[in-house]
């Protein structure tokens, strides 16, 4: 009987509170979307540069060294869509 009266007791001191975001969540979140457009947007250049370097060295017939520049960009675009999906679990 005591223990529900202090259970009570402390439930009128603390009351429901109800959930807010921090005080600069928004800017956070809008640095994340800049910086999710700055990696969506180098990825795409990083891809298309090395294709299109593919292609000139494939037309001059010099020695193939953008094959890997284009697996590196592809392979750094799944690391960065990777990352996006997982922050977006984590904050969403």
């Amino acid at each position: 009987m005591v223990i529900i009266a202090i259970h009570d007791a402390l439930l009128a001191q603390i009351g429901d509170p109800n959930p807010e975001a921090p005080p600069i969540s928004d800017q956070l979140l809008q640095i994340f979307r800049y910086f999710t457009w700055f990696v969506l947007l180098s990825g795409v250049t990083g891809i298309t540069y090395a294709g299109g370097r593919f292609a000139w060295e494939k037309w001059n017939g010099g020695p193939l060294a953008s094959p890997k520049m284009l697996a590196g960009a592809m392979a750094g675009g799944l690391i960065a869509t990777s990352a996006g999906t997982i922050l977006n679990a984590v904050l969403g």
